[in-house]
């Protein structure tokens, strides 16, 4: 099989790289700083790779498929690496976010519309220019992902800080351990030039997700707003069969209580919801 490389190591790549990891396929990390970011990882699959630096492209094998896990912006960059390295052949999976859909105003008493893959997107947005010249242009498969939670990057926590509160807003959301499995069924499975959300399929609103946390673990967010915003519905029918997967965490709470064990911390920037 072809290297797999995997553009950025953050949270969600390192999911990717724990379940890759086959006797026939070598598994590459790449970070702008592999020494310091890449410790636990073998040094012969660490790469150093940074997207504004056309020096570190060369590093990436010429035969490699690639997952690329942060945004895809600036334009002009991604438009020079794909042309240096997207050739035919080589299979690319791009991860945006369901953030990419056009945001429409809806009544607050009114729940908002399904969202499916032809649904109306924001051009206007840098990472979504980035994300669909890749796959006009490159055949890349885009995963339009909702908001990532799993083991220390939990929404129980989201709300014990408040980051969030009881609101009605509609909020999507994936564990990580099966947006990674969808990553590497997209390389097997998903069309080139296709684009499939990623999400658990059971859209809720922050206010149930609030209501729920406080009556089974006792946690109540300090942030009591009522905003107006609806949010969205995304809808996972394409995703789930055409990539041939069935969801290992379809059901929030049943994940949250499997998690319940691992430690409080403060949550990082990156960590809130944008599904």
């Amino acid at each position: 099989m072809a290297p797999l490389v995997i553009l950025g190591f953050g949270y969600t790549g390192r999911w990717i790289y724990r379940l890759a990891h086959s006797p026939s396929r070598r598994i590459l990390a790449s970070s702008r700083r592999p020494d310091h970011h890449l410790t636990d990882i073998p040094p012969p699959d660490r790469l150093r790779f940074e997207l504004t630096d056309e020096s570190s492209w060369p590093a990436l094998p010429q035969d490699a498929d690639l997952i690329w896990t942060f945004p895809a912006t600036p334009l002009d960059q991604v438009q020079a690496f794909a042309r240096h390295l997207c050739r035919e052949g080589r299979k690319l999976v791009v991860l945006g976010s369901t953030s990419a859909y056009d945001r429409q105003d809806h009544p607050p008493a009114t729940l908002p519309p399904w969202i499916d893959e032809a649904s109306p997107i924001d051009s206007a947005l840098p990472r979504v220019q980035g994300e669909e010249y890749l796959r006009t242009h490159h055949g890349a498969i885009i995963l339009r992902v909702a908001g990532i939670y799993g083991p220390h990057r939990n929404p129980v926590e989201w709300i014990r800080w408040g980051r969030v509160g009881p609101t009605n807003k509609f909020v999507n959301l994936i564990h990580v351990e099966d947006l990674a499995h969808l990553c590497l069924q997209a390389l097997q499975y998903g069309l080139p030039g296709t684009c499939y959300n990623i999400s658990d399929g059971h859209p809720r609103r922050w206010a149930e997700i609030c209501h729920e946390v406080s009556a089974r673990w006792g946690v109540v967010s300090p942030r009591q707003d009522n905003a107006d915003e609806t949010g969205k519905r995304i809808l996972n029918h394409r995703s789930l069969t055409q990539l041939r997967y069935t969801l290992r965490y379809p059901d929030l709470y049943q994940a949250l209580q499997a998690m319940s064990g691992h430690p409080a911390t403060a949550p990082a920037q990156d960590q809130h919801p944008s599904g």
